[in-house]
């Protein structure tokens, strides 16, 4: 990486750092030499619970045809596409995409789209005509963010923005959001191309969760301090990894996570969770990508 493009970026850290509320931490991989403070302020962590849940019950009947692919009424499938890219599936198989774009064909048309608008691989300009409802993570101008609260059959979608470094070494406020899924009774959140630590707002925003997406690649977006300082802060119980590039990105990643978490492998690119079968303590879940 040249000289030039190392000091745009710390630039844009020092930048980011402003655009957030006072007293939120603001990381990247280029400002991490600073001077501790004498007394350092309390961390934000979670505190509450995820609010709002609009699948608590069980979920309608659905016609016999169907019920074979059907998941249980607590269920929640989850499958790595790849890059950022999840498809969610509720009990009702209403199909969720995180961050759709151009570039990862999905097996299917889903019914929700979710985006953010760090790269081109992170959302399109001309989704589908067939999703119902796309959810762009950000809004027409700096003081417009987008703000989306989505109740559909047995989903609920909602999102927290956060701001995101441009290429140009400053911020883009709201350029990005974390999409949270209400489903079965469990919340799961995507952090999308997340930049900067959380605020105690931005927290009790999101509210307590279940399972959680994170970027893991410890340089275009968060470094791995401030990551593992989101991690801690918001408490789920299975952490998945995603927007890494290779094996060396993502083991640099494991190797720290694994003095906090036990780490597991799957073989397969889906999961299936539920409130009753996620684990007592937190863990890292890889899923392999398509």
């Amino acid at each position: 990486m040249s000289l030039l493009r190392i000091r745009v970026y710390a630039f844009a850290a020092l930048v980011l750092a402003g655009a957030i509320p006072a007293g939120a931490p603001c990381r990247n991989a280029f400002a991490q030499t600073q001077e501790a403070q004498p007394t350092e302020p309390a961390r934000p962590e979670m505190r509450e619970n995820c609010p709002g849940l609009v699948a608590e019950n069980s979920p309608r009947l659905m016609p016999a045809a169907l019920r074979l692919a059907a998941l249980n009424p607590d269920q929640v499938r989850i499958t790595f596409i790849g890059h950022a890219t999840f498809l969610i599936e509720s009990p009702e198989l209403v199909r969720i995409a995180t961050d759709y774009n151009d570039y990862l064909k999905l097996p299917l048309v889903p019914d929700i789209a979710t985006m953010n608008h760090a790269h081109d691989t992170h959302y399109s300009d001309h989704p589908d005509p067939a999703i119902k409802y796309v959810l762009r993570g950000w809004g027409p101008s700096a003081e417009e963010p987008a703000i989306w609260d989505l109740k559909y059959r047995d989903v609920r979608v909602r999102n927290v923005p956060t701001n995101i470094r441009n290429w140009n070494g400053g911020t883009e406020r709201y350029g990005n959001s974390i999409f949270i899924f209400e489903i079965a009774n469990m919340c799961i959140a995507h952090l999308g191309h997340l930049h900067h630590t959380l605020t105690q707002q931005q927290l009790n925003d999101i509210g307590r969760v279940d399972v959680v997406m994170a970027p893991v690649d410890g340089n275009y977006t968060l470094d791995l301090d401030g990551m593992f300082e989101v991690l801690t802060a918001l408490k789920a119980q299975i952490i998945i990894p995603m927007h890494f590039f290779g094996w060396y990105t993502l083991d640099r990643f494991l190797d720290r996570a694994k003095e906090l978490w036990p780490v597991e492998r799957a073989d397969v690119p889906s999961v299936v969770v539920s409130k009753m079968t996620l684990p007592k303590n937190p863990k890292v879940l890889v899923l392999p990508g398509f």
